[in-house]
């Protein structure tokens, strides 16, 4: 079991930045899959990024590559996304997710794979 927490989330201008962190507990130690997800109104689940926590990769969709980063720190208690040059496209509320195992390209995006969700934490960009 793993357990999930978001915080970070607010409302900032268009061409702001916020961080976004996902405190983890419970069985941290297991390799997993962590991926950021977001939801806006009226809109499907959108997978954000991902991060393999045994250090295989990070993956991002194509709308945030060069603006968002996926991070963990070292103990892997914390997942974190930067989020930089944020645009009013970028709104919605965003999740953390682990999905045990390893990342792949195919399979990071899809939320029905992570077993492990938080609450999350809204984020607002206004222009």
């Amino acid at each position: 079991q793993v357990h999930l927490m978001e915080s970070g989330g607010g409302s900032v201008q268009a061409g702001g930045s916020l961080r976004l962190s996902c405190a983890a507990s419970g069985r941290t130690y297991y390799r997993y899959c962590m991926g950021w997800f977001r939801q806006s109104p009226g809109k499907q689940r959108e997978g954000v990024a991902a991060l393999d926590n045994a250090g295989a990769g990070t993956f991002y969709t194509d709308s945030v590559k060069g603006r968002f980063t996926i991070s963990q720190d070292n103990p892997k208690s914390t997942l974190y996304l930067q989020m930089n040059s944020l645009k009013p496209e970028d709104t919605g509320m965003y999740y953390c997710a682990a999905d045990p195992g390893a990342c792949s390209s195919a399979s990071w995006p899809l939320d029905y794979e992570y077993n492990y969700w938080g609450q999350g934490t809204q984020v607002t960009v206004s222009s």
